[in-house]
């Protein structure tokens, strides 16, 4: 029988339950940026992994030894990216014109007008739908300066960190064997060597995964820069680069860097004629690109996501799709080694089962 003790009692848990979720929501928020580090500082290491054996195993040096070995190695890259692309990539934003507002919603205005202009020397009757859906006014204009803003915002507030998670780092290559052993004492003897190798196993893919999805970004960049090298771009490394950030988010990412690049090389044009120059200028960077999605689609994607982690493409693309849909971009960029954690696990505990057996056959 349910009486008001038991009514209020369960009303009193509810309430204790609610506010210690409501406690630790508010102290990762408090402490995100640590958190943050946290997790650049672990993706490094597990980066840095194959790196820190090779110096072990084959140069013979001890564990000491080849942390600063490698931390210095991470230090010589990231110097070198600073010294190489952040000030072209600094000096080209102050000077591109796209960062300013009210430069872009012209640009784009007076593209619209050509473009109309056009259509009308080709017997369509555009205008009048064009002055009906009135583009210009929908349009947040913002997007794409604010967009470069918050990206040389991000890059420069982890140059700020760059120390901490530096630090960090170091310690996680030095002493993840500490690290280890210390958990050993905390895992009941039963289910030691289940976690053990689990963790072995998912440090295994998730470095090859992170390895390869670097190398990945690295071409893409190259070849989206040469393609606007070749047609004569302005701009054509900051294009190049914010389009190969957005390759992180599977899928979707490209073909956002397909459209963005499309549209700037378009108001990168203005003043020119639009039927001998843009529309032609415009298409062939457009087909470059699209043959570097297919380069990319045919090659490096199933080395890297197929053969890093071990998953069927199609198995890589519904969990994809379906991370998206359920929590956004965030879950695109986390869908793949979300599932090859939860891969590993699963074969490691639950080995007899006949699903778990036909989606872990290759790990």
């Amino acid at each position: 029988m349910i009486t008001s003790k038991v009514i209020a009692a369960g009303i009193l848990k509810a309430i204790g339950l609610l506010s210690v979720i409501v406690l630790l929501v508010y102290i990762v928020y408090q402490i995100s940026t640590v958190l943050i580090y946290l997790l650049t500082a672990f993706i490094l290491t597990l980066i840095g992994n194959p790196i820190l054996s090779f110096f072990k195993k084959r140069l013979k040096l001890n564990n000491t030894l080849a942390s600063i070995l490698t931390l210095l190695l991470f230090v010589l890259v990231i110097t070198g990216f600073i010294m190489m692309f952040i000030p072209l990539i600094s000096s080209q934003s102050q000077s591109l014109s796209l960062l300013n507002t009210h430069e872009i919603e012209k640009n784009s205005i007076e593209l619209i007008n050509q473009i109309a202009l056009f259509l009308e020397n080709h017997n369509i009757n555009s205008t009048n739908l064009l002055k009906e859906i009135n583009l210009s006014s929908k349009i947040d204009f913002g997007f794409i300066p604010n967009f470069l803003n918050i990206l040389l915002e991000t890059l420069s507030s982890f140059g700020i960190g760059l120390a901490s998670v530096l630090f960090i780092t170091f310690f996680f290559l030095k002493d993840q064997n500490i690290f280890l052993e210390n958990a050993k004492k905390l895992i009941a003897n039963s289910q030691k060597d289940k976690i053990l190798n689990s963790i072995q196993k998912i440090n295994y893919f998730l470095s090859r995964y992170f390895i390869g999805l670097l190398i990945q970004l690295f071409i893409v960049f190259i070849l989206y820069f040469i393609v606007l090298l070749i047609f004569g771009i302005h701009y054509a490394f900051i294009i190049a680069f914010i389009c190969a950030i957005l390759n992180i988010i599977p899928y979707i990412g490209p073909i956002i860097g397909t459209f963005l690049a499309t549209v700037l090389t378009m108001i990168d044009s203005i003043g020119n004629d639009f039927q001998t120059e843009i529309l032609p200028t415009t298409i062939y960077v457009l087909i470059g690109f699209c043959i570097v999605q297919f380069i990319d689609n045919n090659i490096s994607q199933p080395l890297i996501f197929s053969k890093s982690v071990s998953s069927h493409p199609l198995e890589i693309f519904l969990v994809v799709i379906l991370s998206g849909f359920l929590f956004g971009i965030l879950g695109m960029i986390v869908a793949i080694p979300l599932l090859t954690v939860l891969k590993v696990i699963g074969k490691e505990f639950f080995p007899e089962n006949k699903i778990i057996q036909l989606f872990t056959r290759n790990i």
